[in-house]
């Protein structure tokens, strides 16, 4: 198998969609001889921040020195982004080397009339076979959707159970209220492991809570208004928390604090589990976490933001964020959204801080709203909507609409399976841009 054979197949697999349960999962690992069961764990569920906390937690780790296995969905540049150690991809040569184990085992399951695993069921294998190939000391992972059910929660091995900000997601598939879905993801929670989650509803901590004494785990509580000295940026955002003082970290957005706040507490209970990180080499993991598409300065002038809001509470702190950050600035969106999210409510959300508004297709075939649908709905909220035929001729429009004025602010955002395109987009317009700058200087 090449690389382009496996991502024919990896394509070939849309096919069985995406089931919940762990029944395939389980026999799917059982056939590679449970590579999981030899890992350890750091297992992140919530609706918005996994991926953010999953880079903070990783990157310190890597930073001290132990080996980092990552394993996040969905890529935003390119698919190997999902298996990375140390915040390097895995190569092509070797996601064919464990796609073909796993191939093999999918194959052997479905001749014996048993379901043939999912994509993302075997993605979860392949990550599995990979970090245990490599000896790994430690897997850091988000759920894919949910908790209980999610082919993640095959692991049996975890040490922390971690909890980003619960809202309402995936309704009727992982519940019918927050309650519900709370409890849908508290599934995750083993025996006796570490729980730290962030400050949540009532509602929500009621369920976390229980489901961490049912399980005789540890619960903590990441309480982000427990930050103080707190200086918000665009570029650099600093804070103190507990011991640590002036921590300095490079993602934007107000919300990062929440964040960062809960990578200190998970890296805490890690340390009482035989993972200590000294303070030199957290505050540099700290300061070195990058994360594409959550509230990304992908350009300069004009600034240009980068972020995958896809869902109402996502585009609510999105909101918050460009009030606090960009007030009397000029906003202009890029907006391009999946069918099946809660456009309508992101819509409302955000649509009276822009100016201009620009809609696109995501390159998601099936689950992709069309761009002049999603200019239809914006349409009920906002006068001034483009619709552009590609994520090119978007950036274009955008920088045309922005012109020189160094007050106005373009926000690209929405589903992330079009900001990875936008992003390259943008660096290449960026890089041209700086080339021929530096060609006009020299002549």
């Amino acid at each position: 198998m090449n690389y382009r054979e496996a991502m024919a197949y990896m394509e070939e697999l849309q096919q069985y969609g995406s089931v919940m349960g762990l029944e395939s999962i389980r026999e799917l690992c059982a056939r590679l001889e449970n590579p999981q069961d030899q890992l350890r764990f750091v297992h992140i569920a919530g609706t918005n921040g996994k991926g953010s906390v999953l880079a903070y937690v990783s990157t310190v780790l890597s930073a001290a020195g132990y080996r980092t296995g990552r394993y996040l969905s969905p890529a935003v540049k390119e698919y190997r982004e999902r298996f990375q150690i140390d915040g390097r991809v895995i190569t092509q040569s070797g996601l064919c080397k464990y796609l073909e184990q796993v191939k093999a085992a999918a194959d052997a399951m479905a001749a014996e009339g048993l379901a043939h695993p999912t994509p993302f069921e075997v993605e979860t294998a392949v990550a599995f076979l990979y970090f245990l190939d490599k000896q790994c000391d430690i897997v850091v992972l988000e759920t894919g959707m949910g908790g209980a059910l999610d082919a993640t929660n095959v692991i049996a091995t975890t040490l922390v159970a971690v909890f980003t900000s619960i809202s309402m997601d995936h309704i009727g598939i992982l519940g019918d209220d927050i309650g519900q879905i709370a409890g849908t993801k508290a599934g995750i929670i083993k025996d006796k492991c570490y729980v730290i989650s962030a400050r949540q509803k009532p509602e929500v901590m009621k369920v976390l809570r229980q489901a961490a004494l049912a399980r005789k785990a540890r619960f903590y509580t990441a309480d982000a208004d427990r930050a103080k000295h707190v200086r918000y940026g665009v570029t650099k955002q600093c804070f103190s928390y507990d011991k640590y003082k002036n921590l300095e970290i490079t993602m934007a957005g107000q919300f990062q604090i929440e964040n960062a706040v809960l990578a200190l507490e998970t890296l805490g209970a890690l340390g009482r589990q035989g993972y200590p990180v000294t303070e030199d080499k957290l505050r540099l993991g700290m300061v070195q976490t990058r994360w594409p598409g959550r509230f990304d300065v992908i350009g300069t002038k004009p600034l240009f933001i980068a972020d995958g809001a896809h869902n109402e509470d996502a585009s609510r702190r999105l909101a918050e964020s460009i009030r606090f950050y960009f007030t009397n600035k000029r906003i202009i969106y890029i907006m391009g959204m999946l069918r099946d999210k809660e456009y309508d409510k992101v819509i409302r959300n955000t649509y009276e801080l822009a100016e201009h508004i620009i809609t696109v297709t995501p390159p998601f075939a099936g689950r992709a709203l069309h761009g002049y649908e999603l200019a239809q709905a914006v349409r009920e909220y906002h006068d001034h909507v483009t619709v552009a035929d590609s994520i090119q001729e978007a950036v274009e429009i955008a920088y045309l609409l922005a012109g020189q004025d160094k007050d106005c602010v373009i926000i690209a955002f929405g589903s992330l399976s079009y900001l990875g395109e936008l992003i390259s987009v943008v660096e290449h317009r960026d890089t041209i841009r700086r080339d021929s700058h530096g060609r006009s200087e020299e002549n």
